[in-house]
């Protein structure tokens, strides 16, 4: 078989399990999840040794270190996925649920219900957890879902799917319910962008190549987003030990990952004891490169370089971080519309004015005051997992969980009503 009749075959089987799931009660669903969340716990050994026969083949084709990283699942990491699983089956199941009513002069009852999307595909790279956060977020919220992950990761992803299949039959699910494309062949991408009789909507999650070319491709909605450029601007009222500690935080914790921070934007009042500071514990102690501004350079160490042209609006993955000295909060935020990328955006002030300006006229999926750029991902936001981060206002925005998932309908009670 053909990898566009796979498929198509695919999208088929998942178009019949989503119609199934609909129908699914909640405690179905939930213990679904419980038992994916045991077996992960039990057979954590076949999931590490799947596990070790994907980073034994990507350490010979000279796989980068952070790639290797995310491909790697620890004995922390399958922890994790068995969390979420019960976390998420703990949740309460949006599906179903009357939102909003209102009554109209002629007697009709008009709510908003809350209802799956239907079928989702997803494409990403490396990190075989998400083929478990997609497919416990995608069954909690009544979607059926395809994934298509990374040729590195195809046998972890293997091996968690049979996992999801074997927890959805325990439950009286169809298996179909959460199918993951058993093939490497990079035309699997191609033919998943093509099938929007079955998918009604694709989300990209890896590199900005892989985003730009899903979304060129596909015939149906796209959710995505392509760069992590997340800023902190340090107000002249700042905390400033406070303020350093987030920006080590978010700087140093993970700098390759997505809500990372990658540029500094520091208030001329506070920038000359401010920024000794950051060269301390930052440059000197982090060994943190500094991509700094001409007012900003003479006061980050030795570490410190230059600002080049090319630099704003650059997403570093690494120990490098821009650093400007601004005139005013506007500047800031000017600075942040023409450079950021709509991700995660963060004030230190101790002014609650100016901090509701920033929080309102900044546009980011997350905006946070004295909080890390680190905090914008579903489990610290509560949602128990997420699918990914949106930064685009359709559908969603920001980190998708379970009700991100979903949308809704009208539903109208009567008694006989006629329009007239």
């Amino acid at each position: 078989m053909d990898t566009h009749q796979l498929l198509e075959d695919m999208g088929k089987k998942a178009s019949a399990a989503a119609r199934k799931l609909t129908a699914a009660s909640p405690e179905m669903k939930a213990k679904a999840l419980i038992r994916l969340s045991e077996l992960i716990t039990e057979k954590h050994g076949d999931i590490t040794a799947a596990n070790n026969i994907d980073l034994a083949k990507a350490e010979e084709k000279g796989l980068d270190a952070p790639r290797l990283n995310r491909l790697r699942l620890t004995p922390a990491t399958i922890a994790e996925m068995a969390d979420a699983c019960t976390f998420i089956a703990n949740m309460d199941d949006p599906v179903g649920a009357i939102e909003t009513q209102w009554q109209r002069p002629n007697g009709l009852l008009v709510g908003k219900m809350r209802i799956p999307l239907g079928v989702i595909a997803m494409i990403y790279e490396s990190r075989p957890n998400v083929t478990i956060d997609s497919g416990i977020l995608c069954l909690k919220a009544g979607n059926a879902i395809i994934l298509r992950g990374g040729s590195e990761a195809i046998n972890s992803n293997l091996a968690l799917a049979k996992l999801l299949h074997e927890a959805l039959e325990y439950a009286g699910l169809p298996k179909e319910c959460v199918q993951v494309v058993p093939t490497t062949d990079r035309e699997a991408i191609t033919a998943m962008c093509k099938l929007e009789e079955h998918i009604d909507v694709i989300i990209p999650r890896g590199g900005e190549t892989l985003i730009r070319k899903v979304v060129e491709m596909a015939t149906m909605p796209v959710l995505k987003h392509y760069e992590g450029v997340c800023h902190a601007f340090v107000d002249k009222s700042a905390n400033l030990e406070e303020a350093l500690n987030i920006i080590i935080n978010a700087k140093t914790q993970r700098p390759g990952v997505c809500n990372a921070l990658e540029g500094l934007l520091v208030h001329k009042d506070v920038a000359d004891k401010f920024l000794p500071m950051v060269a301390t514990r930052l440059g000197t102690e982090q060994n943190v490169e500094f991509r700094a501004c001409p007012r900003s350079f003479s006061m980050l160490g030795k570490t410190a370089v230059a600002m080049k042209e090319s630099d704003p609006g650059t997403e570093y993955h690494d120990l490098i971080l821009l650093v400007k000295v601004v005139d005013s909060m506007q500047e800031s935020q000017d600075y942040i519309a023409d450079n950021g990328s709509n991700h995660t955006e963060i004030i230190c002030t101790q002014d609650y004015n100016r901090a509701l300006k920033f929080m309102r006229e900044v546009d980011a999926s997350c905006v946070s005051v004295n909080a890390s750029t680190r905090f914008n991902d579903g489990s610290q936001l509560g949602l128990g997992a997420e699918i990914g981060i949106s930064t685009s206002k359709l559908h969603s925005y920001g980190p998708m969980g379970v009700k991100e998932l979903t949308t809704t309908k009208f539903v109208i009670f009567g008694q006989g009503q006629v329009r007239q």
